[in-house]
């Protein structure tokens, strides 16, 4: 008895793009040989290779959907030094890999981030209006006390002042 299955199995490569500043972001994507893309962002002192973002590129995989999980500059392999409240900075990343990826004729139709990767893609969404769709999981929707706390009252005006806040060691001083 022969059996005829068309599964078609999704490739991982390894990508490297270039940010607007020169350092270099490293990600994965899942083709499945999709035009539409979705791009997974990371949250808070995270990778690409958390396991929410590998089992939500791997879900989508099996529906035949294209991913792209990256690390924003500063985090996991990709190039640059980490900074607390790096928003911008970050925002700014994300517009670099969904360049890149219309630049080969690809359609970004969702921006998904956990955690601070959340964050991320609302504020890129209010920048550029271009995607259209964008979900938020776990995004902390008010991070003033667990700012506060680590970082003590002043973090608002180093933060107004230089943008970002330069973390130190792993307990965030």
């Amino acid at each position: 008895m022969h059996t005829n299955c068309n599964v078609s199995a999704a490739m991982q490569q390894k990508v490297m793009i270039p940010n607007k500043r020169g350092e270099k972001l490293v990600g994965v994507l899942h083709e499945t040989g999709s035009e539409k893309l979705v791009v997974l962002c990371h949250g808070f002192r995270s990778s690409k290779e958390f396991d929410i973002m590998v089992n939500l590129a791997a879900a989508l995989e099996k529906e035949g959907i294209s991913a792209f999980r990256f690390d924003f500059s500063g985090n996991g392999e990709s190039d640059g030094s980490f900074h607390y409240g790096n928003y911008e900075s970050e925002a700014e990343d994300l517009r670099s890999v969904v360049d890149y990826f219309t630049g080969l004729n690809r359609t970004t139709v969702v921006l998904i981030g956990h955690c601070k990767g959340g964050d991320d893609v609302l504020l890129y969404s209010s920048m550029y209006h271009d995607i259209p769709a964008v979900v938020n999981v776990s995004g902390r929707y008010d991070p003033k006390g667990g700012i506060e706390e680590r970082f003590g009252k002043n973090v608002w005006e180093i933060l107004k002042k230089d943008g970002y806040i330069d973390v130190k060691s792993q307990t965030g001083y």
